[in-house]
């Protein structure tokens, strides 16, 4: 038997990047899997190849950093059998001169990776209050160390940290256990979005933010969800775990 084999996924970010190879990789387990992302055709392209594998997924249209939306794709995923499983991978950011960077980008990193995090557990955790469940929140190394010109995704990670170990003592005896895998850097679209550094700044600035192992690849931190959010892994609640080449040692 899969270790998922009759469960209900919900996985954010599942257009593309470690929230796709997270989908799939949880289908290939067995499990029925909810694809949101805000690009709906992104999640549509991956529940199809969830199906096209033989599995069982849905695809929606989710904004996380909005409160109806989040609840509304939660409702929609209870159409595939109660939620058990949320991993969120949703995330955005980018570099800049934190005295230069407008508001709105400010707003909107905190919005989708802390604001939309704390919202997709919010409207999950009814679901698994009778019966229990896991879920995995996507931090990253630069929650648990400082990177220049990184100020809103630095705090926005440091944030779904202890967000984490905060929902996870709360509901530590409700059956209900979060942990939170912190990578450092992936080959997704994520990672290209840092590609542009601030005027003024050379790439060397960075080079002790990169492992000399290089990136990971999605599917390598998707193994490590799959066994975080098993059963497997059943006395792991409120661990932040890194997988990060070694740039946290």
């Amino acid at each position: 038997m899969a270790r998922f084999d009759g469960r209900v996924a919900v996985v954010t970010g599942a257009g593309s990047g470690l929230g796709r190879a997270t989908a799939l990789r949880l289908a290939s387990e067995g499990a029925a899997v909810a694809c949101l992302d805000i690009v709906e055709d992104g999640a549509e392209k991956t529940a199809a190849e969830i199906a096209e594998a033989g599995g069982t997924a849905r695809a929606h249209r989710v904004d996380v950093s909005d409160p109806a939306s989040a609840k509304a794709g939660l409702e929609a995923a209870a159409m595939l059998g109660r939620p058990q499983l949320l991993v969120n991978c949703a995330g955005i950011g980018k570099f800049a001169h934190s005295h230069e960077m407008p508001f709105e980008d400010w707003q909107r990193i905190i919005g989708v990776n802390l604001t939309g995090t704390f919202l997709m557990c919010q409207a999950t955790i009814p679901y698994m209050l009778d019966g229990g469940g896991a879920v995995v929140n996507i931090a990253s190394n630069a929650g648990v160390m400082g990177q220049p010109y990184s100020a809103a995704y630095c705090a926005s990670k440091a944030g779904v940290v202890n967000l984490t170990k905060a929902l996870a003592a709360e509901y530590l005896t409700r059956k209900v256990r979060f942990n939170c895998i912190a990578p450092g850097g992936i080959d997704t679209p994520l990672q290209n979005s840092f590609a542009q550094f601030p005027e003024g700044v050379e790439w060397k600035t960075f080079r002790k933010f990169m492992s000399p192992l290089g990136n990971s690849t999605p599917e390598e931190i998707a193994s490590t969800i799959a066994y975080v959010a098993s059963d497997e892994a059943r006395y792991i609640v409120g661990a932040v775990i890194s997988v990060d080449g070694g740039l946290t040692i």
